[in-house]
Parts: structure tokens; C-alpha cells; sequence
């Protein structure tokens, strides 16, 4: 089982936003910070969740169990149910990739457990204010 913690950032409601994507698993640390452009914070959360999603896709990883310090999008995803319609899409696209996986879990967890991924959301946001 493979560990994925993730978390999205915004600089601002909507503002410039990252996801942070910690993954500990056999012994080895991946950490990664995507940029994402400009979005609500919660937008950024399933973006960074999505993200977090096909990365792990794309490597083989099909065993995950994956943490966020979100309530909206932990529940929205054991619930298969989202009140605001401009988070649908977010669910159907993630829905789409978890069906892909052997095994998923999904965990809500304070957010002084989830301070890589976070570091890592703040990271994308930075990265892109040095460049523009």
C-alpha cells in the first residue's frame, strides 16, 4: 500500500494556486509541486486530488491510500455526492480515475499531519510568482 498525502493552496480566493503531492512508500520520499494557475481553494484541493490521482495512475501505483486535510473533498468522495455544481465535474473526473485502482482508500486527517503536501502547495504557488 502506498501512502499519498496531498493539498491545495491558493494565494487569494480565488488566487494563484499549487498542489503539493508527498508519496512515502517503500522506504522512498516523492514530492512534487504543480503549479495550477489561478482557483478557489477548494478548487485547488480536488485539482491537487486529481493530480495526486493520475500521478499514481501513471506510475503503476494501484494500491493507495491517500490523505488530505480536506473535508470537502473527503467527503464529497466516500459520500459520491458534491452540493455546489461547480465541483461536479471535480468528482466526475476523480471518480473516473479511483475506478481505475485495485485498491483505494481515502482519509481525512488534521492538517499538522498533512505538512508536506502542504509545503509543497505553497512551493507551486511560489514557483509561480518567481516566474511571472
Amino acid at each position: 500500500m502506498i501512502d499519498v498525502y496531498f493539498d491545495g493552496a491558493s494565494a487569494g480566493n480565488p488566487g494563484l494556486s499549487g498542489a503539493g503531492i508527498y508519496i512515502n512508500h517503500r522506504k522512498k520520499e516523492e514530492r512534487l509541486a504543480v503549479p495550477l494557475g489561478v482557483l478557489s481553494n477548494h478548487e485547488a484541493e480536488f485539482e491537487a486530488f486529481i493530480h495526486a490521482l493520475s500521478y499514481c495512475k501513471n506510475h503503476g501505483y494501484l494500491e493507495v491510500s491517500f490523505r488530505t486535510d480536506s473535508q470537502l473533498v473527503n467527503q464529497s468522495i466516500e459520500k459520491g455526492f458534491v452540493k455546489r455544481k461547480g465541483y461536479q465535474n471535480y468528482l466526475e473526473r476523480a471518480t473516473k480515475l479511483i475506478d481505475e485502482f485495485d485498491l483505494f482508500f481515502i482519509k481525512w486527517i488534521p492538517s499538522k499531519q498533512n505538512k508536506n503536501a502542504d509545503e509543497l502547495a505553497k512551493k507551486a504557488i511560489q514557483d509561480q510568482l518567481n516566474q511571472g
